[in-house]
């Protein structure tokens, strides 16, 4: 129960269902639909770019219901790490595990690393000055801030979250109150000819493309999974704080996306030398209500970024730590800061790879770093979580499950499909960027790793295979729900 005593040494359940739904909707939010927008258009060439939102909605909503059922049977630190090794700990040994948390020390950081390339693209819209070398500072000044906030006690953050959360609503609601005053059918509702061909192979790449972006901006909606360790009653908040964060955002989003093609022309969007490419919702804010509102509601965009990268980090942070606990990752990262019980090293680690990617993404351009954060991602997470679900369902039909996925396996199956085709386009869509080539050669460095690390560790395949374990191998999961 919620009223437990922690165990020693260990996280302390302190976050609500408000606080649980607020992570993740500051964490989906964030920047993402207000430097995508325009991605969007392109990759659709017109106003029917809202389809690629709503193909990302619905992905995340079947998706979501696959996080929604395994956080509340194993809300333990580490989401899918934990998952993964109930699942698969009989046919693979550790490495499938391993192989997550390894992919997520990359991909997670990446996804935070966009956030503060938008931040950089939008405090340009404030400063218009504003120098490579000058943001390429910012931006790093922003991870270290970011690391520094997060170098504190759950029950802080909680409350810094809550703040941040009501900033972002308010950065949206403004944008979208804005356009609904100057809103114009005919701009957000003509589309050019042959928009819906959907029997031509250019329409597939399109929406594929969009189906990327869609689901990037979705992203974040199992931040909550990684904290399960530190949430109220896990069993009922984590699958509502997933499912309300994933309703919610929805809304605003098909009401930001169309109310902006309402007011700003498409083909500004696509011009790389108009401020609406880089800063469309600003551009919506001066078209409307003039300079002065554009500047503030900017402003409370920079927090909303900041908000995203901050939630993403103190979720993603938690994900080696079981592991390492566990003894399925490198040993350090179990450690937990001896005052404010925090994992260190994963915290620490997170934010170089954040900086480095948002040094990368600065210089090479935000679409490629979504493609290869979202291949990185989609073979050890997103396909074998899905893989993981329908085992656990037959193999341990003695888990706990407050939450059972509704419509099943229908769900699973979409999500199955939406990933795959996210996967297969990667590289049509990044061509000589290669992202499915760079996740597959980091999936391969990771085996590596990982038979490194067994050898020092006499485990499998350098040791006997698993069998069955004590219950409390879950003991997060067991111990606390």
């Amino acid at each position: 129960m919620s009223g437990s005593p922690p165990p020693p040494g260990g996280f302390v359940r302190r976050v609500g269902l408000f606080q649980a739904t607020a992570i993740n909707m500051s964490q989906m939010c964030g920047i993402g639909p207000f430097v995508t927008i325009p991605l969007m258009v392109a990759a659709f060439g017109g106003p029917q770019a809202v389809v690629g939102f709503v193909a990302g909605a619905v992905l995340a909503l079947c998706d979501g219901l696959v996080w929604a059922e395994l956080g509340a049977s194993m809300p333990g630190s580490g989401g899918s790490y934990v998952y993964l090794r109930q699942a698969f700990r009989h046919r693979t040994g550790r490495l499938m595990p391993f192989l997550f948390v390894w992919t997520a020390m990359l991909f997670i950081p990446l996804i935070m690393s966009t956030g503060v390339v938008g931040f950089v693209q939008y405090l340009g819209y404030l400063a218009p000055g504003l120098g490579p070398t000058a943001g390429d500072l910012i931006g790093l000044g922003v991870i270290a801030l970011v690391v520094l906030l997060l170098w504190r006690g759950v029950e802080h953050i909680a409350r810094i979250t809550a703040v941040m959360w009501a900033v972002m609503i308010a950065s949206v609601l403004l944008v979208i109150v804005a356009a609904a005053t100057h809103f114009s059918p005919h701009m957000a509702f003509s589309y050019p000819a042959g928009a819906f061909r959907v029997m031509s192979n250019h329409y597939w790449l399109g929406f594929a493309a969009g189906l990327t972006i869609g689901i990037y901006d979705y992203l974040g909606y199992n931040t909550t999974a990684y904290l399960g360790a530190e949430i109220k009653d896990p069993g009922r908040t984590l699958p509502r704080s997933i499912l309300l964060s994933i309703l919610g955002i929805m809304a605003i989003y098909l009401l930001l996306q169309i109310g902006t093609l309402g007011v700003v022309d498409w083909h500004r969007m696509t011009d790389p030398h108009d401020i609406a490419s880089t800063s469309v919702a600003s551009a919506v804010l001066e078209d409307t209500w003039g300079r002065g509102a554009a500047d503030t509601v900017t402003v409370l965009i920079l927090v909303t970024a900041f908000a995203s990268v901050f939630t993403g980090l103190l979720g993603g942070s938690r994900v080696p730590y079981d592991a390492a606990r566990d003894r399925v990752f490198f040993r350090p990262y179990a450690k937990l800061h001896q005052r404010h019980r925090f994992p260190v090293l994963g915290l620490a680690t997170m934010g170089v790879i954040t900086a480095v990617g948002f040094l990368i993404g600065r210089h090479t351009d935000l679409a490629t770093l979504i493609q290869l954060l979202t291949t990185v991602m989609v073979l050890v997470q997103a396909l074998a979580q899905i893989v993981a679900l329908t085992v656990l369902r037959g193999h341990r039909p003695d888990l706990p499950r407050p939450y059972r996925m509704w419509l099943y396996p229908v769900p699973s199956v979409v999500a199955f499909a939406g990933w795959c085709v996210i996967y297969g386009y990667a590289d049509q869509n990044s061509p000589g960027r290669h992202p499915i080539e760079w996740s597959l050669a980091w999936l391969a460095l990771g085996c590596v790793a990982f038979l490194v690390w067994a050898r020092l560790e006499g485990v499998w395949p350098f040791g006997p295979r698993e069998t069955d374990e004590a219950a409390g191998e879950v003991r997060d999961a067991l111990e606390m729900s």
